[in-house]
């Protein structure tokens, strides 16, 4: 179990997380989802103790997280959203070389390495190097590094950054089992889909702050389970019901280009996002409605 408590990082008179309270339980598949400048990769690097709390703390199965708990540590993997991995080394390089760093024992770095290679659908290519792999393969095989140590908790930062619409499903399939496994998983993405798809609950982030957590169907039954898209010269666009007769009756009224559609948690984040630009100085009024 993950807890954070108040957790705060700014950096000079920047407020990068503020005041944090989440609590994510053992064997979950938890999304944080916000803009660019949320705090999601803040949160992540203190998660990581890359990154060191201003005030606040992080608590795994409740015990402190701090840079000197290396049993604590041990039970946390992280997956950044760069490529960390030397270009001229092969995947079985790369393995031993993570293993070694964590101080196990070179015949069960080897056997930790056969069966994370062969799960990840890698071991026909473990001769290459580095530079010779797709981005797919890149990732599949930082997956297999962060789970060398067997981690309880894995961090995910744009895990799927990069990758074509066939390599991205090929990953969502590879975290889903590994979640089914019981690995604990925390993933921040720009990828909407990908957490609707993933995540038994998402927390939305904005400005550092918490704005709202539920599961992807709680948040987008919040706003509306249908969308009424109308189209125009201005662009689209979209009306919320929570009924679908209404959403019907309402489509019905209209002229022009319109449609019926599923809300998804694509729409809970950009009316969320449409919010907050119009509570800022001289921000254009959204255009999205709800009703």
């Amino acid at each position: 179990m993950i807890e954070l408590r108040d957790l705060t990082k700014t950096f000079d008179h920047f407020t990068a997380v503020d005041s944090l309270n989440l609590r994510i339980e053992s064997g979950e598949f938890f999304g944080l989802l916000g803009p660019n400048g949320a705090g999601k990769t803040t949160t992540i690097g203190m998660l990581s103790t890359l990154l060191l709390p201003t005030s606040g703390e992080i608590r795994i199965d409740g015990e402190l997280l701090t840079r000197n708990r290396k049993d604590i540590k041990r039970k946390v993997s992280v997956i950044t959203q760069e490529y960390s991995m030397r270009q001229d080394m092969n995947m079985d390089e790369i393995m031993e070389y993570q293993g070694r760093l964590c101080f196990m024992p070179v015949r069960e770095i080897r056997a930790r390495t056969e069966e994370l290679l062969a799960f990840a659908g890698l071991t026909e290519h473990r001769r290459k190097t580095i530079r010779k792999l797709s981005g797919g393969m890149k990732r599949k095989l930082m997956v297999c590094r962060a789970l060398l140590t067997d981690p309880q908790i894995l961090l995910l930062d744009e895990p799927t950054a990069g990758m074509d619409a066939i390599s991205r499903r090929q990953m969502w399939n590879l975290l889903r089992q590994l979640n089914e496994q019981g690995l604990t998983i925390l993933l921040t993405t720009h990828y909407i889909e990908e957490a609707q798809s993933l995540c038994s609950r998402v927390a939305l982030m904005d400005k550092g702050r918490l704005e709202d957590v539920d599961t992807p169907a709680g948040l987008i039954e919040k706003l509306g389970a249908y969308t009424v898209d109308q189209m125009d010269a201005d662009g689209i666009h979209s009306h919320y019901f929570h009924d679908r007769q209404e959403a019907i009756h309402y489509l019905s009224r209209l002229d022009g280009q319109c449609t019926l559609r599923d809300t998804t948690l694509e729409d809970v984040f950009v009316e969320q996002a449409g919010k907050r630009l119009s509570q800022e100085p001289d921000a254009p009024v959204s255009r999205r409605h709800s009703k």
